[in-house]
């Protein structure tokens, strides 16, 4: 290898690459809140950084990070990463394990924890964790030891991780065959009129916000996504549904729920920490603050899990309650919907 390569692949490896192509509908906007809608847990001052350091182009030119980006412009940004090791330093967090024998364990994670590290959420990880109490997990081809599958930041819920090679292969295979069970609780915005269905539409990013994803319903992007729900009690303006997964797509519930009319309560993300239905009286808006502060995240669990083991072929099955914060949230519509109607 040439020291012309070499030198190339050093600042691959210790750069994080992003490049998006402004939407024809782009109105102007400084590139430092634009790049915000599109690199997840990219902070302002971090972007600003970026561009000082001349690592913000637009259209090859090197630009500032007041400059306005307008409808077809290439933007790119590289982010300095931090030294791998650092990524993957062992941090003494507690962990809610509700299983463990030799091959494998379940944990409950709270609404918050990062589930691996990456771009701005370094430390504080439940892979930090997870190398602490553990040693030799196995590593996944993203090097996420132990890691089968995930959940977001602000889901709270069931995991599955492995200890050996085998059963990271043997259980990897079962979430790619779609032969596992997962089952998540939700509170959703509207009534949710039918008692249950399936939603089918493939599922990829937003092409005018990278930190979304999006239904493409005729499925000419993303990939294949099956959400089958259950109504499980109407509140009034809200409703909670337990959706069953056949696939495992990035924000699938969330997404799948808003595309059907039904945001989950509280999903900054996707719009839901708006009041999306009920009246105008200034009573119900102080009711739903109330009920966001209670509940100061998408409401959504992860609440069962099942696989077949990896060395006994025994069917698994686990459950797992509903947090406090959400359980307050539910008995709070719930007292608000008798009252009202």
């Amino acid at each position: 290898m040439s020291s012309e390569e070499n030198a190339e692949l050093e600042e691959n490896e210790l750069f994080e690459h992003h490049s998006f192509v402004a939407s024809k509908g782009q109105e102007p906007l400084r590139v430092d809140k634009f790049l915000m809608n599109f690199v997840e847990n990219a902070t302002r001052n971090k972007i600003q950084k970026a561009a000082k350091d001349g690592h913000v182009r637009v259209n090859d030119a090197i630009v500032k990070s007041n400059y306005k980006v307008k409808a077809g412009d290439e933007v790119k940004v590289l982010f300095e990463h931090p030294p791998h090791e650092y990524l993957l330093v062992p941090e003494d967090i507690p962990l809610n394990i509700i299983y463990e024998d030799d091959v494998l364990l379940v944990v409950n994670k709270p609404a918050g924890m990062v589930v691996h590290p990456g771009h701005g959420n370094y430390s504080g990880t439940l892979i930090n964790a997870l190398i602490y109490h553990f040693d030799n997990l196995p590593s996944n081809s993203n090097e996420r030891p132990g890691l089968v599958h995930r959940i977001d930041k602000d889901t709270s819920g069931l995991l599955v991780i492995a200890k050996t090679e085998a059963a990271m292969t043997h259980l990897a295979k079962q979430f790619f065959d779609k032969t596992s069970e997962r089952e998540y609780i939700a509170l959703v915005w509207g009534n949710v009129v039918e008692d249950q269905g399936t939603i089918a539409g493939h599922v990829g990013r937003n092409p005018k916000n990278r930190l979304q994803m999006h239904v493409f319903p005729e499925g000419e992007e993303g990939k294949e996504a099956v959400t089958h729900y259950t109504v499980l009690e109407r509140l009034g303006y809200v409703t909670l549904v337990s959706c069953k997964l056949e696939t495992g797509r990035t924000h699938q519930i969330r997404v799948h729920m808003k595309y059907m009319g039904h945001t989950l309560f509280n999903d900054e993300r996707y719009g839901g920490n708006k009041i999306l239905k009920g009246t105008t009286f200034t009573k119900y808006k102080q009711f739903v603050d109330n009920a966001f502060k209670i509940l100061p995240r998408q409401a959504l669990h992860a609440k069962t899990l099942g696989f077949v083991h990896p060395v006994t072929g025994e069917q698994m099955q686990f459950d797992s309650d509903i947090p406090k914060d959400m359980t307050d949230c539910i008995e709070k519509w719930r007292h608000y919907s008798k009252s009202s109607y």
